[in-house]
Parts: structure tokens; C-alpha cells; sequence
């Protein structure tokens, strides 16, 4: 597995992941600004980011380097700790009134535009399944269309909010769309793995992802992806209720 390729791979999921929560972190930054935060309400919830974030890179980190995400026997599997954590604390901010003065503030293409990240990551699919470290299913030439949504997103960030009056409904049908092809390809993964409810029997299973930094895909990315989804649907829908 240790080939070049491979370690390029490695790196990328490693960088991706790290840029994309800095982006966050500076599009809360910007956020807290323009919703009139004093600098010490400002810092502390800066801080409670960056410090939940580190913690939780550095938890899943040494789980999979020590490979306890490699045991599928249980069920659920152990891997699901780092899927069910993250959405856990994602559906609370999505759900809870405190952040809504912070979504307001942030203009409305800046969560579709970030959804191009889904770009690269299907690349990077794409080339773990060229090594046949990952299974045919889970690439776009499988039944992982995710790409579409990456591609679609700054055209649809442009069309909407780049001149004239926001189009709402059009970004609320992509948005929907894009977090069903995300439930798409979540499904097939967990379908691949192997575990007494795979149903994806075609080799390899999906143990990639059980791996660092791989396991970044599932802990970091795909939360990233349905987690834009919804703090734009919750925008989209507190402002149409002004």
C-alpha cells in the first residue's frame, strides 16, 4: 500500500482537510464580525472552534493510526464513532437558535461555493481506485455521482446571489439534491465495508477509509459537505422568514 500514489494520496486528504477548516474557521471569523460580536464573545467562540477541532483531529488520528477503526466485526462497526460523533454535534448547531445571527451575516454564496471541494475529493477517490485500494462503487465510475455537486457549485453560487434578486428555491433544490447524492455514496460506503451487512460483495471491500488519514474522509469531509447543506438551508429559510 506504501507506494508513492498512495503517500500522494495521504497527503492530499491531509491538506484538504486542514484548508477546509481553516476556510471555516475564517468565514466564522468574518461572520462574528459582521454580526457586531464584541472581540471577547468573538475569541471565545473562535476558540471552543479551533480547540474542538483539534481535539477531535488529534482523537481520530491516534484511533486509526492505532487501527481500532480496522475491526468491522461489531455492529455497528467501530469506524461509525467517526461518522455519528460529528453529526451529532452538527444537527445541535443546525437545530439551536444561537447561531442564527452568525448565519445571517455570512453572504449565502459562501456555503455553496465551498461545496467545491467535493471536486478533489472524488479524485482522490478516483485514484485509490486506480490502486485498487478502494471498490468500484465508490468512484465516479461506480455509483458516486457526488462530483456533479462540486462542479454545479460556483455556477449555481453565481447564478443565485452573483447579480439581481437571490433565487432561494433554485439553491433549495440543490442543496436537497446534493445531500441526496451525498446519502447516495454514505450508503455505498457503509454497503462496501465488510461487515454482516455488506451487500456490495465486489473486491476491494472498503477498509481504506479505516486508515490515516484516510479515516479524514468520513470524520472531516463528508461533515463538512451535508454540514454546508444544512446551515445553507437553515439561511436560506430564516431569511425568507424576514
Amino acid at each position: 500500500m506504501e507506494t508513492l500514489q498512495y503517500k500522494l494520496i495521504q497527503v492530499l486528504f491531509g491538506v484538504l482537510s486542514l484548508v477546509l477548516l481553516y476556510i471555516i474557521y475564517r468565514g466564522l471569523k468574518i461572520g462574528l464580525e459582521r454580526a457586531g460580536y464584541t472581540e471577547e464573545r468573538k475569541k471565545k467562540i473562535l476558540m471552543y472552534y479551533s480547540s474542538g477541532v483539534i481535539l477531535w483531529i488529534i482523537f481520530i488520528s491516534v484511533l486509526s493510526i492505532q487501527k481500532v477503526f480496522l475491526d468491522f466485526a461489531l455492529t455497528p462497526p467501530r469506524i461509525f464513532i467517526s461518522v455519528i460523533i460529528p453529526a451529532a454535534v452538527i444537527l445541535f448547531f443546525v437545530f439551536t437558535k444561537k447561531i442564527n445571527k452568525i448565519l445571517l451575516s455570512i453572504p449565502e454564496q459562501w456555503l455553496i461555493y465551498i461545496q467545491s471541494f467535493r471536486i478533489i475529493v472524488e479524485i482522490l477517490l478516483w485514484m485509490l481506485l486506480l490502486l485498487n485500494l478502494m471498490p468500484v462503487q465508490m468512484s465516479f465510475e461506480g455509483r458516486n455521482f457526488d462530483i456533479l455537486v462540486g462542479i454545479t457549485a460556483p455556477f449555481v453560487a453565481y447564478l443565485c446571489f452573483g447579480k439581481g434578486k437571490p433565487k432561494y428555491i433554485m439553491v433549495l433544490i440543490w442543496n436537497f439534491a446534493g445531500m441526496l447524492l451525498l446519502i447516495n455514496i454514505v450508503t455505498t460506503a457503509i454497503l462496501s465495508m465488510p461487515t454482516q451487512f455488506r451487500y456490495f460483495m465486489n473486491e476491494p471491500s472498503n477498509t481504506i477509509v479505516a486508515y490515516f488519514p484516510v479515516i479524514f474522509l468520513p470524520a472531516i469531509l463528508v461533515p463538512i459537505a451535508y454540514s454546508m447543506h444544512l446551515f445553507s438551508i437553515k439561511q436560506i429559510l430564516l431569511k425568507r422568514r424576514k
